[in-house]
């Protein structure tokens, strides 16, 4: 590095400030830190304590090197103590007006090659930077929390910054053991960009009362592997931050769909803020407490009972209906499979048979419970085979006249009061009940690829779904070992409607050269701890698939946001549909 780096400034000192300071003392740098008073800075070297204490508790530091790395911060009140700093990093709350009066301060105090980062997570870099008379040595440095854990840092340039600031504040990260990014200056960088219009999307949907709380936070846990549902994620960033970045978004983007839910709005004029209040959308035993308690809202609907089921059918012999089979006859219940012919009956019979025995391999089914399970499992070529059974699953292709015609055929012969199911994932269910003489008997139970693995199943309820079948419903989800969630009839459901519109805004940053897919899937996956980055999971989706989704939820909401990326659809038309034809977003 052109730039010798050995004492670092941090002013404030809040969960931000302090951590950032405990990274920059680990990788063995001098660190002066600035707080208003002498309360701050007591609040901020009790962070230091127990962030350092609870390292050490978990044999991630040792006694000499916690004091060493705890000797190497400097506390002050006073910005006059930065003058020998040789980088200077601002964690101060997010008001332009506070940190531009704080940038105007150090313009005057420090050497005139010293760089100034903001770690602002939603504030324009450019308009912090005029405030100094060394715009082009202003860069964005964005931590995300907890500093001394998460790995990414977005680091942010302006049209005036110069570009060898830029190289040398990246090879500064990596060299404090972070995984740095570099992008334009615009409302929410990446990660926020991408996370906090899918976390206002969350917001509306409890809002609306279509899915509880539990049941949205369940359905991106179990669906889509995140580390933690949406509304107790803002929970721990904390509603009024949410507002404020949803806020500044929504003014450089006038995109609908950043303006913060109302619901925010009224939730932090009562106080609750999430885990630092000690109630938010949960209730925690007590502020910053991670603890949830029981909730204060109570049901008063009781469940109508289930009807009994010990017998399905599937209808379909594709991996999802193959997959449905083998999980029902794994958990002792009787299937019978209907396809259209015998050799696709007994070619399905025979995929069930392979992963049962992969199973075996792997020790999680004994030999004997695998014979038993595909003993179980009743090839048929005939919808009359199906009359007697309690339940029917119908997984077909995803066309709606298909489905029509399977929905009513099975009107026709099976016996009155058994429950009618779809696996759409996209479909109205409410268009498939319409072909049958009984819609009050038809559910959706969307099932997640692949269904012997994946935890989750929508339960989705028309508005003419009887009570007892919804409760069927959840009590055959129990039977089999899956997490069911409740929603109503409207495209995508909760995962659907939640994850493609936040891939669909990944697609519209690439369009917009804002930044490249990569560095885009390494933010998401290293900011906000996803298994999969939005580029990587398109192209295991399919191209075309996720197109066909995203033209339904446009269709049905009639939202602008929702209007799928150009960019996906030339991909698409080009023939580029990802992993299945050997190029997406990437080449394979």
């Amino acid at each position: 590095m052109a730039r010798d780096i050995s004492t670092v400034g941090v002013i404030g000192l809040g969960t931000m400030g302090a951590g950032i300071a405990e990274v920059l003392a680990r990788s063995g740098l001098d660190v002066v830190t600035v707080e208003l008073d002498e309360a701050g800075v007591a609040r901020g070297r009790g962070h230091l304590q127990h962030s350092t204490e609870r390292a050490l508790s978990g044999g991630k530091l040792d006694a000499p090197g916690r004091d060493a790395l705890l000797g190497r911060i400097r506390y002050s009140t006073s910005l006059s103590d930065l003058s020998d700093v040789d980088l200077v990093i601002e964690a101060i709350p997010e008001s332009l007006e506070l940190k531009a009066d704080v940038f105007t301060e150090l313009d005057k105090i420090t050497r005139p090659e010293v760089v100034f980062a903001s770690n602002t997570s939603s504030l324009s870099i450019t308009e912090i930077g005029v405030h100094t008379t060394r715009p082009g040595k202003v860069v964005g440095m964005h931590f995300f929390n907890p500093a001394p854990v998460q790995k990414l840092v977005e680091i942010v340039k302006t049209v005036v910054t110069e570009p060898e600031v830029v190289t040398e504040v990246v090879a500064f990260a990596e060299r404090l053991g972070k995984v740095p990014v570099v992008i334009g200056d615009r409302a929410g960088f990446i990660a926020n960009a991408l996370l906090f219009g899918y976390l206002n999307h969350a917001v509306r949907m409890y809002e609306q009362r279509y899915a509880t709380r539990e049941d949205l936070d369940a359905a991106m846990r179990f669906g889509c592997g995140y580390p933690m549902g949406p509304l107790a994620l803002l929970d721990l960033i904390g509603l009024d931050t949410a507002n404020e970045i949803l806020d500044t978004m929504y003014h450089q983007s006038r995109n609908r769909l950043h303006a913060p839910a109302p619901l925010l709005k009224q939730m932090i004029t009562a106080g609750l803020l999430g885990r630092k209040t000690g109630r938010g959308f949960y209730t925690y035993d007590a502020p910053d407490s991670p603890n949830v308690v029981a909730s204060d809202v109570v049901s008063t609907v009781d469940p109508a009972p289930p009807r009994p089921v010990t017998r399905v059918g599937v209808v379909g012999t594709g991996t999802m209906a193959t997959g449905i089979a083998e999980v029902f006859a794994k958990r002792g219940l009787d299937v019978v499979l209907r396809a259209r012919s015998l050799e696709k009956a007994q070619a399905s019979v025979a995929k069930v048979k392979k992963s049962l025995d992969k199973a075996v391999v792997r020790g999680k089914l004994s030999e004997e419970d695998a014979s038993a399970a595909l003993a179980r499992i009743t090839p048929v070529t005939d919808f009359e085979a199906l009359a007697d059974v309690d339940l029917v699953i119908e997984a077909v292709a995803e066309e709606l006249s298909v489905k029509q015609a399977v929905f009513a055929a099975l009107d026709e012969v099976v016996r009155p009061g058994a429950v009618l199911a779809t696996t759409t994932s996209s479909l109205p269910v409410i268009e498939c009940a319409a072909a049958t003489s009984r819609p009050s008997d038809v559910v959706g139970l969307h099932f997640f690829n692949p269904a012997p693995v994946m935890k989750l199943v929508e339960v989705v309820s028309t508005i003419a779904t009887a009570p007892d079948v919804v409760s069927t419903a959840s009590a055959v989800c129990t039977a089999i070992g899956k997490h069911a969630v409740h929603c109503g009839d409207r495209a995508g459901f909760i995962v659907n409607a939640l994850l493609f519109p936040y891939l669909n805004d990944a697609v519209k940053m690439l369009e917009a050269h804002y930044a490249e897919a990569d560095d885009i899937d390494t933010a998401m996956k290293v900011g906000c701890g996803l298994p999969m980055g939005p580029f990587e999971l398109l192209d295991v989706v399919g191209l075309d698939v996720s197109l066909a989704i995203q033209r339904t939820l446009y269709l049905e909401f009639r939202e602008e946001g929702f209007a799928p990326a150009p960019l996906l659809e030339h991909l698409v038309t080009a023939g580029r549909l990802g992993r299945k034809t050997g190029k997406g977003f990437k080449d394979y």
